[in-house]
């Protein structure tokens, strides 16, 4: 296993796509941040459809959860290209020659991918804060960085991206089409998912249910999470959302092992 989780982060950091997808969800989290700092702080935010009337701890929090409510894309994403650049590049072979267990090749990528992971959880919870604080201390009620709940807030997020990844990596056995699983990926987390769990938490009855989206579920392990504030609902405890969370890794890993990974590779 050691080998092949040193091969498998080797393979991670070979090529510069990861360095530069960090790069933009950096540049991407700074404005997001920034953003959604003023939009809640500005005067006649309250007044304005859409827009939720948060302040103090409440509206740091929201902001700096974005690290999971947008960023989670790019750890999504690079987890995917883990296993699916295997397939489009045609070295799968290479690797299960190296390592015949598949099960074992799998779990080494989904571990390999956590150190990354954590990287692109500091960078992008630098990001937000970087985005967003100034604004909340020059338009709010104040940064709240030394408050221990936004602490963390912000210590969880860079561990909620790190499992990002992980899922990521176990996608990608399951749809192992490059391109199709980075469309799937970008319409499920900026479009599917948003609208969803907006939607069901606005509805009674529904609100239960959109606590076990993933990405409600990873704010539930944050603690705190935009759309339920801006959809007025509930977080699963932070137990729970990690039961859940880890439910849809291993969920898509078997998946993947017994679909994508049983197959003939040639």
């Amino acid at each position: 296993m050691r080998a092949a989780l040193r091969a498998e982060y080797r393979k991670l950091i070979s090529t510069p796509l990861w360095w530069v997808l960090l790069i933009v969800s950096a540049a991407y989290l700074v404005l997001i941040g920034a953003a959604l700092a003023f939009s809640i702080s500005a005067d006649d935010a309250a007044s304005r459809p859409g827009i939720p009337s948060l302040d103090g701890v409440d509206a740091a929090s929201s902001v700096y959860s974005l690290i999971n409510g947008v960023g989670y894309v790019f750890p999504l994403v690079i987890g995917s290209l883990a296993m699916t650049s295997e397939f489009r590049y045609r070295t799968i072979t290479q690797s299960v020659l190296v390592e015949p267990d598949r099960t074992t090749l799998l779990v080494a990528k989904m571990v390999a991918s956590i150190p990354l992971g954590l990287v692109y959880g500091l960078v992008g919870v630098a990001a937000v804060v970087a985005g967003g604080a100034p604004v909340l201390a020059w338009r709010g009620d104040g940064a709240y960085l030394s408050n221990g709940a936004i602490l963390q807030v912000l210590l969880l997020g860079v561990v909620v991206t790190a499992l990002w990844t992980v899922l990521g990596v176990a996608f990608g056995s399951v749809v192992s089409n490059q391109v199709a699983a980075i469309v799937i990926i970008l319409a499920v987390t900026q479009l599917v998912e948003p609208v969803a769990r907006l939607g069901l938490g606005a509805v009674d009855g529904l609100d239960e249910v959109g606590q076990f989206l993933p990405g409600a579920a990873a704010d539930a392990v944050m603690g705190a999470g935009f759309f339920n504030q801006l959809g007025d609902g509930e977080l699963l405890p932070r137990w729970a959302g990690l039961v859940v969370f880890s439910g849809y890794a291993v969920a898509l890993a078997l998946i993947g092992r017994i679909t994508t990974l049983r197959r003939d590779i040639g």
